[in-house]
């Protein structure tokens, strides 16, 4: 099974091809990571392009689609929501996992910049089950506890040491293997937040 797996989430786009198989698990054929700040949109496809190509993969040839679904800014999750539905149009299916989920594995709280200065979090159990989250706090109310991986520049913050680590390929099929061969659930991105524009009140009538 070829697998297609991308992220928006974060600062760093992560863009993959695996090959995964239920008795030989996951194959990561090529995968690029780049910080691209608010770049997604002008990067996603271009990546996603050098992915296939390193990987002698075309198109026609995925079986399915994974996308992280945040939780991450607006914009960003946007861009890989509607990029990665695009594809399942001709790929197939599309599963959407959360991308706290695939930074680190076993015991661990996971912390990423989530602007305005705080953090989205999760905390995840020895089997890697996640036991707390997905939440949005400053750092100092985050209730996250060690070992912590992510995000480094939130470790004075948080109290505590932080391993540096980011969403990867392995992860986000980590993450999916469990929805493998059921109906993919519609992809809705976890914003967590309200989004910084929003639509002006109506104007009340003015009485004559």
């Amino acid at each position: 099974m070829l697998v297609l797996a991308l992220d928006t989430a974060t600062p760093t786009l992560v863009v993959g091809v695996a090959r995964w198989s239920a008795d030989g698990g996951a194959e990561v054929l090529a995968e690029r990571s780049l910080p691209s700040g608010n770049r997604h949109a002008e990067l996603l496809t271009p990546t996603a392009h050098e992915v296939l190509t390193a990987a002698g993969v075309r198109v026609r040839d995925l079986d399915a689609v994974v996308v992280g679904l945040g939780p991450g800014p607006y914009t960003g999750l946007r861009v890989g929501v509607v990029t990665a539905a695009a594809l399942g149009d001709v790929v197939g299916p599309v599963y959407g996992v959360c991308s706290l989920d695939a930074v680190g594995d076993g015991a661990r709280s996971v912390v990423t910049d989530a602007r305005r200065k705080e953090v989205h979090w999760a905390v995840y159990d020895a089997a890697g089950e996640r036991v707390a989250g997905p939440g949005v706090d400053r750092p100092e109310d985050a209730p996250v506890v060690e070992p912590v991986v992510g995000d480094v520049r939130f470790a004075e913050r948080l109290g505590r040491d932080v391993a540096g680590a980011d969403v990867t390929t392995a992860g986000l099929l980590r993450a999916a293997v469990p929805l493998f061969g059921a109906p993919p659930a519609p992809l809705e991105p976890l914003y967590l937040r309200r989004p910084d524009a929003v639509p002006p009140p109506a104007r009340k009538a003015v009485s004559q």
